[in-house]
């Protein structure tokens, strides 16, 4: 089964299957050492740049803005949802994200 995966909205909304579920504005706890210099980075998602499939892992790289220091860049992979039995199921994203830097 083929899950489909895009980026609407000039990058304000991660859309599964043409259902939107993953929205920009959101504050995610991010732990990357490539994104800024705080151990957690409080980070205020204000743009879906790119969106990957790692197994059946969904993956984004977002641009936002650590509320903490004041960095503004793009984080590496970010894991938000996995592809279960051919249905979509979000990451708890209220919990700390960890970030796989580029490769």
């Amino acid at each position: 089964m083929t899950t489909r995966l895009r980026i609407l909205d000039d990058g304000a909304w991660l859309s599964v299957d043409d259902s939107r579920r993953v929205s920009v504005s959101e504050l995610w706890r991010l732990r990357s050492d490539d994104f800024c210099d705080c151990d957690l980075a409080d980070l205020v998602v204000e743009n879906f740049q790119e969106i990957g499939v790692d197994g059946s892992t969904v993956e984004v790289r977002v641009y936002g803005q650590c509320i903490a220091c004041g960095t503004k860049s793009t984080t590496g992979w970010i894991p938000v949802g996995r592809i279960v039995d051919g249905e979509y199921v979000d990451l708890d994203r209220e919990s700390v994200l960890r970030a796989r830097p580029d490769a």
